[in-house]
């Protein structure tokens, strides 16, 4: 049995210039200037709980749950105005005939609402995994393990779609294969060859190209059915 495991931000849904814009203003307003470069290099990824103690770190200082909350407000104020699925996932998605989840470093909430906002909910039913669920996030295999477990299927029937090196090296580390995608908004010309060098099977620029990707790699996988 094949499961394939869907990355949300920056896979299905184009959230990650939007979110990363949101963390640069929160940390800049609290005193210390950040690029989205930087963000992207420091946050790609990560789950909140991390990445607010990563921009804790890098401001020297605690950040106030006040200002957090706002940040978080702004988010979805933007999600629910600005926020569009990855160019051609669906038909990707409906031209693939087999078990499918997400798995997401994002809240519960926030992921809930990216689904809900790109009308792509309906594609995954119950199968939404979160963070939130795990002891450790990306870049450990506990959500992807948890995940595959939750479906009923061995890792090695599972083809993870992920495009942060964190979410690649959890796939491997979790015995899965992975597809890098590299063709969200915030892709640059680098992302191909980080997601390869992490371990990505295959990466591809293109949501049209991962019909054709699936069917290679699941010819390499023995058992499959």
């Amino acid at each position: 049995m094949t499961l394939l495991i869907f990355d949300c931000d920056g896979v299905l849904v184009d959230s990650e210039v939007i979110a990363h814009a949101v963390m640069v203003d929160l940390v800049t307003e609290l005193g210390r200037p950040m690029t989205l470069e930087e963000s992207f290099g420091i946050f790609a990824g990560k789950r909140l709980r991390d990445a607010l103690a990563a921009a804790e770190a890098w401001l020297g200082k605690p950040i106030p749950p006040a200002a957090s909350a706002k940040a978080g407000e702004h988010l979805f104020e933007r999600f629910r105005r600005e926020l569009k699925p990855i160019d051609g996932v669906r038909d990707a998605i409906m031209a693939l005939p087999y078990l499918r989840c997400v798995t997401s470093s994002s809240t519960r909430e926030r992921l809930t609402l990216a689904l809900d906002v790109t009308g792509l909910a309906p594609l995954f039913d119950d199968k939404v995994f979160s963070a939130d669920q795990v002891e450790h996030g990306k870049p450990a295999p506990d959500l992807f393990l948890f995940a595959a477990r939750s479906c009923g299927v061995a890792p090695s029937g599972c083809i993870v779609i992920e495009d942060s090196v964190l979410g690649v090296t959890a796939a491997c580390a979790a015995g899965m294969t992975a597809v890098g995608f590299a063709g969200g908004s915030h892709a640059d010309t680098r992302l191909g060859e980080k997601l390869a060098a992490a371990g990505a099977d295959i990466v591809i620029k293109a949501m049209i190209e991962l019909p054709a990707a699936v069917r290679s790699l699941r010819d390499r996988m023995p058992g499959t059915i």
